[in-house]
């Protein structure tokens, strides 16, 4: 089901282009929390499996209890960036082309953690092929215009793209994470696709991703700034698309509607 949104600007610098969406509330924007988004931040496919296997099990009427209040006990994703994560990932799948063959929830070993890396690891159609798609998502309430996660020599999301478009210890982290993750299944052609091109571009030919989710106005300066300073340093092939999703409530409201909507 499509994202339905409204486009408020768009603009590009060399390799590199932004936009910002108004997310239009209604019974669409609902069904498309309550479907992708809510699947991916439960990661409902991961559950699923994880309950046929263990009701296959040769269990013990106290057995079979026991493991009932264990699923039943799964701890639901409650925080801001984690449900901003989600929506941004479903919106990727759904209009850039994107494949994200694992999903990162399933990585928690405590239920509360966030993994270090990049929260978009995967790959983009192109034709009959693809490429490596890598991103980060970040949230803000700010009322400034851009707000502070947009730059920092550490945490911004312009630092974190210029990692993940040049840190070779970073781009070695994230395959070596991949590649378990995809061998053996339908993705593995993906990855050695995604890889060859990679790599025979002098490490260039990969789709890069910024999603910041907002719930204040919507302005231009949020990315232009940006977007303008990756657009000078990226080059040819790489891809960068900086997307600000601008919510029509607060953002503490997402992780509500997400699951209020999954479980109708």
């Amino acid at each position: 089901m499509p994202f339905p949104s409204q486009i408020a600007y768009q603009s590009s610098h060399g390799c590199v282009s932004w936009q910002g969406e108004f997310a239009l509330d209604g019974a669409a924007l609902r069904s498309f929390l309550g479907g992708s988004v809510a699947a991916r931040l439960s990661d409902a496919e991961g559950g699923d499996e994880l309950r046929n296997h263990l009701r296959g099990l040769s269990l013990t009427g106290m057995g079979q209890a026991a493991l009932e209040e264990v699923l039943i006990a799964d701890v639901p994703e409650e925080r801001d960036w984690a449900a901003g994560e989600a929506l941004a990932e479903a919106l990727l799948e759904e209009h850039h082309d994107v494949v994200l063959p694992w999903n990162t929830e399933r990585d928690k070993r405590n239920p509360f953690a966030s993994l270090p890396g990049a929260d978009i690891v995967g790959f983009q159609r192109d034709g009959d092929s693809h490429r490596l798609a890598l991103g980060e998502v970040k949230c803000s309430s700010e009322a400034q215009w851009p707000p502070q996660v947009m730059s920092g020599r550490s945490g911004g999301l312009g630092h974190q793209l210029d990692t993940l478009a040049g840190n070779l210890s970073t781009i070695c982290q994230l395959l070596k994470w991949l590649l378990p993750r995809v061998k053996r299944t339908s993705h593995e052609g993906s990855f050695n696709n995604a890889c060859g091109r990679y790599f025979n571009s002098g490490r260039r030919d990969l789709a890069l991703f910024g999603i910041l989710v907002r719930d204040q106005e919507a302005r231009e300066t949020d990315l232009q700034a940006r977007g303008r300073s990756l657009g000078g340093r990226l080059q040819l092939p790489t891809r960068c698309h900086l997307i600000a999703l601008y919510l029509p409530w607060p953002i503490s409201q997402l992780p509500v509607a997400i699951q209020q909507e999954g479980a109708s």
